[in-house]
């Protein structure tokens, strides 16, 4: 009977010490469940106060990064720059740079060059990424993208070597034919040979100071400040005038044709200037005895009417290949041909800049013997005009059209050199 009763007390004590831990297991499950739990790693654990303010307003690409690696927070740049894919940081040298920073809580910065997604061409992007510890869990990545500063200084350093190469060749020629002409002074002829070369190489010298003074004109100055209606026929016939000489001395016919009665909207010096220099470049790149025309039409696009002033000739045409640089600066297509012209091989380059600043573009269309036909497209000064004045901050180049077939100013039967 004793036996008996000792095992049904045993009994009870253990079905009180189980209902016990059954009971503490629900209620621990249930502050559990109300606990609030990891759902991701993307949005725990929380920014500090204010960081994603701040993360939102900065221009750099921010990337924040938890203890396991994972994307927290990460700006719209960040992935536009591919640096964040499927949750993850994609690139390894960041990656590695935010564990050590992680480890030992120093700030880090180094600067790479990353593949492009997307091109296809093997093109570098040039970004300075710095890497800094934000709070006790987190790390901050800050990445700046440097490819435009880096194009913009490679540029930079291009025109200055180039200036500086351009100017010391007419400037050693004078030098060299004045020692000559000093060691000529008893032979009138070779004086008077070496006086017409160093007129030549001033010539020279001065054309080229003057275009890098109007290159740097236009690419300072707003031409629409002091914009007003431009007639196209006065610019066609200034243009004419300009080369009258050279072409005359090739016996090369200048005819003008078109549309009449046309009006841009530009700064009038400027845009002489730029139809002056490809009805020159027309006029020193064409053989004796061809012609060189220049034609005006009225053109519809989506942003308003358009003014299109094609300058065609018959010279030696362009290549594939430098068609897609003759608007650099100091790029020739022919430097011996160009010595021999007088070229500095910075003309198109103030074409292209005065179109842009004005609100149109520049096209070329050019087969090898054939010749080529360069066309500016420029706003109507009435539409123009108008559009300024509604939307003064509106830029005008949001119509585009597709590139010019010379054929269509194919209108001059007969020479029509304007007076």
């Amino acid at each position: 009977m004793d036996v008996n009763a000792a095992v049904a007390a045993a009994a009870a004590i253990a079905g009180v010490l189980t209902g016990v831990i059954a009971m503490l297991a629900f209620r621990w499950s249930e502050r559990e469940q109300k606990r609030p739990t990891r759902t991701s790693l993307h949005t725990d654990p929380v920014l500090p106060p204010g960081v994603d303010t701040v993360l939102s307003v900065l221009r750099s690409s921010a990337v924040v990064l938890d203890e396991a690696d994972a994307v927290v927070k990460a700006s719209s740049a960040a992935y536009a720059l591919g640096l964040v894919r499927g949750g993850k940081l994609a690139v390894e040298p960041m990656l590695q740079m935010a564990r050590d920073t992680r480890r030992d809580g120093e700030i880090r910065q180094v600067e790479l060059d990353l593949p492009r997604r997307g091109t296809g061409r093997g093109e570098a992007l040039a970004v300075s990424a710095r890497v800094a510890p934000l709070g006790s869990r987190l790390v901050l990545l800050l990445v700046e993208d440097l490819t435009e500063a880096r194009r913009i200084e490679a540029v930079r350093r291009d025109f200055v070597a180039n200036v500086s190469h351009e100017l010391k060749t007419p400037v050693g020629a004078l030098s060299l034919l004045s020692e000559a002409v000093m060691d000529a002074s008893d032979d009138p002829e070779a004086v008077q040979r070496f006086a017409g070369r160093m007129q030549i190489e001033a010539t020279r010298l001065t054309n080229l100071v003057q275009e890098l003074i109007d290159l740097s004109r236009v690419q300072n100055d707003d031409p629409l400040e002091d914009a007003e209606p431009v007639r196209v026929d006065e610019l066609v016939a200034e243009a004419i005038d300009r080369c009258r000489h050279q072409a005359g001395t090739k016996q090369i016919t200048m005819a003008a044709g078109g549309t009449a009665d046309l009006h841009v909207w530009g700064n009038r010096g400027q845009l002489a200037a730029a139809l002056g220099n490809l009805v020159e470049n027309a006029v020193n790149y064409s053989p004796a005895r061809t012609r060189v025309g220049i034609a005006a039409r009225r053109v519809s696009v989506s942003g308003g009417d358009m003014i299109e002033l094609a300058v065609t000739d018959q010279g030696i045409g362009i290549t594939d290949k430098d068609k897609e640089r003759i608007f650099e600066r100091f790029y020739r297509v022919d430097p011996a041909r160009s010595r021999a012209t007088g070229g500095t091989g910075l003309g198109l380059a103030i074409v292209k800049h005065v179109v842009a600043s004005h609100g149109g573009e520049v096209t070329v269309w050019s087969a090898e013997g054939q010749g080529s036909t360069f066309t500016l497209r420029l706003p109507e000064a009435g539409a123009a005009r108008d559009r300024a004045q509604q939307h003064p901050d509106l830029d005008e180049e949001d119509g585009q059209s597709p590139t010019p077939d010379p054929t269509a100013y194919e209108t001059l039967s007969a020479p029509e050199v304007l007076p």
